[in-house]
């Protein structure tokens, strides 16, 4: 077995959940100031319009963080059950293969966007009054996406050696975004240029921390030199086809959060017009957030799953799920409950002008649309296990369904509860997956023991 500084196998999983759980968890709140600070400087530096902009390019943030957590899971997967079975340098040129794959697919999304930044705002759904905002942001912040979404993958390799060193990487970028996020919109006045500028150096700084860490030659995985040879070129397309292949339920679950952003500004639109999508926006702020502390969890869990799972030790693997089970309900809960009783609170962070239609929208919204916390934890939760095993259907499966649902919600429950149908789409669509979920585990479960029983019969 390759050396590593935590031992997979034989540490308690409690333990081991907990030492890479809080590192991660406060990695991701580091992270999610990325998101709350762009949203909050923006709300009360450039107004209420410059917001709903931002909000309406959410999605391709989604999707650039999806590109990296399909690369980096995926990657971080083979690479836990490589050094499981001791195979050291296959970990290695998986890193290397992941580092690739991460770059090039990023880059060119990276092109597309900068050279049609006006096209892609009509397609995440602004209007003529918001085009020419959606699309100064989105064009800046476009051109450290191959940053971004190393920031993303690479923490997933470097936490099989110190789960401290992405916390420090995601914590040194944020900070520096909130100040660069103050700097350029009030003392400078740069406006959306400025925000996503700030945005971007944040994440770049962060990426390049962990980058200059994994050439430490000391590490369960890091940097090597890579093979250009003709012959190598068939194992890297089938090592970067399967890692995709393994993080694709995780990119599917970004995708269909972005799906989810990108149905609901065309409804809330329709609905309410450019006030509806700023109150919207708010949930479209926070809810990656809470996304990230579930990533945050299931990410904590996933090499003691994979590790465990490839040394035939399933119960342990189980064991890790329930930790990250409880954690998830458990935070999903306390966010639940501050969304009913303190959404003023929340809602002021962004729009501090109570007689703005915007205010009003979301103030009465939120706390229908919090109804969907505990259930989007769980399933969140119960796809990366299945994907940590290499269960692809299953996990696929599980995350197509709640992909798919929001956007069936969104169109058809304003018609039968006006407004408060759209804020509860989402939450509708996650019960229904969990439902799924829990009634296909116990269908297997009763056909497993019905055939224990037969066999001892």
């Amino acid at each position: 077995m390759g050396k590593t500084e935590l031992d997979f196998r034989n540490m308690g999983v409690g333990k081991l959940f907990t030492l890479q759980l809080i590192p991660a968890l406060l990695g991701m709140v580091a992270s999610a100031l990325y998101v709350v600070a762009d949203g909050i400087f923006v709300g009360r530096g450039v107004g209420s319009d410059a917001i709903a902009a931002v909000n309406i390019n959410n999605p391709v943030m989604t999707l650039v963080s999806g590109i990296g957590l399909m690369f980096g899971m995926g990657g971080g997967v083979m690479a836990s059950v490589a050094l499981s079975r001791g195979e050291k340098k296959r970990a290695n040129d998986i890193l290397m293969r992941t580092v690739v794959a991460s770059v090039v697919v990023s880059g060119l999304l990276t092109i597309f966007l900068c050279l049609f930044p006006i096209e892609a705002g009509m397609i995440l759904g602004s209007d003529e009054y918001l085009s020419g905002m959606v699309a100064e942001y989105l064009f800046w912040y476009a051109l450290c996406f191959p940053f971004m979404v190393l920031m993303t993958a690479l923490p997933f390799f470097i936490r099989l050696s110190n789960p401290s060193v992405p916390m420090w990487a995601l914590a040194t970028g944020a900070i520096l975004n909130v100040i660069l996020d103050w700097l350029f919109i009030f003392p400078f006045g740069c406006g959306l240029f400025g925000a996503a500028i700030a945005t971007g150096i944040g994440q770049t700084v962060g990426a390049l921390i962990m980058i200059f860490y994994l050439f430490k030659k000391n590490l369960a995985v890091h940097f090597v030199r890579i093979s250009v040879k003709m012959n190598a070129i068939p194992s890297w397309i089938k090592d970067i086809w399967y890692m995709m292949c393994l993080g694709f339920a995780v990119f599917l679950s970004e995708v269909t959060v972005s799906i989810m952003g990108i149905a609901g500004n065309y409804a809330f639109m329709k609905e309410l017009g450019p006030d509806g999508v700023a109150a919207f926006s708010i949930v479209c702020y926070i809810f990656p957030v809470i996304f990230m502390v579930f990533n945050a969890t299931i990410q904590s869990a996933q090499p003691i799953i994979s590790y465990n799972y490839g040394c035939g030790l399933l119960h342990r693997s189980k064991q890790a799920l329930r930790y990250a089970l409880y954690f998830a309900i458990g935070f999903a809960a306390i966010m639940m409950i501050v969304f009913l009783f303190q959404s003023q609170l929340v809602v002021d962070l962004f729009i501090p002008d109570k007689n703005n239609p915007a205010w009003g929208y979301a103030d009465k919204g939120l706390p229908y649309f919090s109804a969907d916390f505990i259930f989007f934890g769980i399933n969140t939760i119960m796809i990366g296990y299945y994907m940590s095993l290499e269960t692809l259907r299953k996990a696929v499966a599980y995350t197509l369904i709640r992909g798919i649902l929001p956007v069936i919600c969104f169109y058809v429950l304003p018609l039968w509860f006006g407004v408060s149908g759209l804020w509860m789409s989402v939450a509708t669509a996650d019960i229904i997956t969990t439902f799924v979920i829990v009634a296909t585990s116990l269908t297997k479960r009763t056909i497993v023991n019905s055939g224990n029983a037969v066999k001892q019969a």
